[in-house]
């Protein structure tokens, strides 16, 4: 044990990837076996994510979660914001504008729209449960907009912890109501073809809960409503440290 203990804690980093590598397939199986995939396999790992994350302070007593824990303490780099905002980056740069345009002026206006509506009724939840401070109630009703504006907005604005994780919980409940709740609207707001697949996503911008939705619905769909929703998050991450938090801190 203890040799294995030392080859963990010196390789914390490959540990790390195996650890959440397992996490992964346990949630893409769970999705498979008992949602059928309607509720899709990231969004599983993000809440298993949080339920660690919750034990990993509670049996450490310290502030990281599960990075806390020696043999995982890979993980607070691994889940750090280098890595973070590179994947961001990274996802940004397999985008061309030259793909919006396939979208029209309609795909458009829905990317900011659903930005804009998603903030609103993030932060009027923020205000409804007693914040009153322009960083939280800014990461919040980011995190309303996906779960992952709420973390970088949050990080560049200086919320708390524990801010950025209900910003990240309220994005996830978010990605799992789009994923749920597509495929039996679907019908009702005429979305069967490429044109209205790209308006609902970027209306809902989850790329997560847009993909598995439009998988539920129509196989055919996902890439053109994945493509807008991964322009809704880039358009999120910019606006929310910036434009909506100079609003948000001009109102409180």
């Amino acid at each position: 044990m203890d040799v294995i203990e030392s080859v963990f804690l010196r390789n914390n980093l490959i540990a790390a990837f195996a650890f959440i590598g397992l996490v992964m397939w346990v949630s893409y199986f769970f999705s498979n076996r008992l949602t059928a995939g309607r509720i899709h396999g990231s969004a599983i790992a993000i809440a298993i994510g949080l339920l660690l994350a919750y034990w990993g302070g509670v049996s450490s007593g310290g502030q990281s979660g599960v990075a806390d824990i020696g043999l995982l303490g890979g993980i607070g780099l691994l889940g750090g914001g280098m890595m973070r905002d590179f994947a961001i980056v990274a996802t940004a740069f397999g985008v061309h504008l030259s793909e919006l345009r396939k979208a029209g002026l309609a795909g458009v206006i829905s990317i900011f729209a659903g930005v804009l509506v998603s903030f609103f009724v993030g932060a009027v939840v923020a205000v409804a449960f007693g914040y009153s401070d322009a960083v939280s109630i800014t990461t919040i009703g980011a995190g309303a907009v996906t779960y992952i504006v709420g973390p970088v907005t949050g990080e560049a604005i200086g919320a708390s912890d524990a801010v950025i994780t209900l910003s990240v919980a309220t994005g996830l409940v978010k990605s799992i109501l789009v994923m749920v709740g597509t495929p039996f609207v679907a019908k009702s707001i005429g979305l069967d073809n490429p044109q209205s697949a790209m308006v609902f996503g970027g209306l809902m911008g989850t790329t997560s809960g847009v993909a598995a939705g439009l998988a539920a619905t129509d196989a055919k769909l996902v890439p053109y409503g994945a493509m807008t929703a991964t322009f809704y998050t880039g358009i999120g991450c910019l606006l929310g440290p910036s434009l909506l938090f100079f609003v948000v801190s001009a109102i409180f």
